[in-house]
């Protein structure tokens, strides 16, 4: 509790004119009493020699209680954002656990992939963040992601020209793809720690974007429940190109059909998700 008053001392220095009161608590059942935006941030790292389904089924004893408490006291209208990893997957869990709220107010965060790769994409063209558009990640928040450039523009150019047609190829699958699905390991390798800042800025502009609106007619990249669009499974926590409007998201109709690799990339991902879906089976009563 200590480490956690220390946070909210910082909080109310930073003297942010929209925070009016903290409340903080280690009883999940009071911290969550009446919520209406969850920002589920923590959860168990990966220790040395653990396998990934070790961890998926440790976070999904987690997930699962945190699931029944949002269940019992969360406003109905909950909106839920995790990043916790595996963030999918833990997404799952919670969602499955809380049958009570709304499927679609759960998302997991992919905002900081998007952001990744417009970063990238910036410094390797030496032109601004803002002028960078129409990027998608899609799938799972894991060393498979599909950061996608098929209609990405910048200043209203497409990336592929910008980049030069006979180099774009090599530089997207040789060097974009790979920077993004590793960015976060790489930053533990430099700081001793997984990301910090980034996915602090990444969850608020995920969140803010889907109360608040995002610039249309660009789209931003959310994981979220599907319906079975683009072939993925109903009912997993997959990211999507998105856009939103009115406090709520839709998920983009692809301007073209997948190339083959393009399939072939979402593909290895909904495997992957469903594989992790399976391993925690026994957290998912719905």
């Amino acid at each position: 509790m200590n480490a956690l008053r220390g946070v909210a001392m910082e909080l109310e220095d930073c003297a942010f004119p929209l925070l009016q009161e903290l409340n903080i608590s280690d009883d999940p059942n009071a911290a969550f009493d009446g919520c209406e935006i969850a920002l589920m941030v923590g959860s168990k790292p990966r220790g040395p020699g653990m396998e990934r389904n070790d961890l998926l089924k440790e976070n999904g004893v987690i997930f699962q209680k945190l699931g029944q408490v949002l269940n019992n006291v969360a406003n109905k209208n909950c909106k839920v954002t995790v990043v916790g990893n595996p963030c999918n997957t833990n997404c799952l869990i919670l969602a499955n656990n809380a049958p009570d709220l709304k499927l679609s107010n759960f998302t997991a965060m992919t905002r900081l992939d998007h952001d990744r790769g417009v970063s990238i994409l910036a410094r390797k063209t030496q032109l601004p963040n803002s002028v960078i558009n129409y990027l998608a990640i899609w799938g799972n928040h894991s060393s498979k992601l599909f950061p996608d450039l098929r209609f990405c523009k910048i200043h209203g150019v497409e990336v592929e020209e910008i980049i030069g047609e006979m180099r774009f190829d090599r530089f997207f699958k040789n060097e974009f793809i790979p920077k993004v699905q590793q960015r976060g390991a790489r930053i533990i390798d430099v700081r001793g720690a997984s990301s910090a800042a980034s996915a602090a800025n990444a969850c608020i502009s995920h969140t803010r974007d889907w109360l608040l609106g995002s610039s249309q007619p660009d789209w931003v990249s959310m994981a979220v429940a599907s319906s079975g669009e683009y072939g993925v499974e109903p009912g997993l926590i997959f990211s999507f190109p998105t856009w939103c409007k009115g406090g709520s998201y839709s998920i983009v109709s692809y301007p073209a059909p997948f190339s083959e690799y393009q399939q072939f990339q979402i593909e290895s991902n909904l495997d992957e998700l469903i594989s992790e879906r399976d391993a925690v089976s026994a957290y998912l009563p719905n």
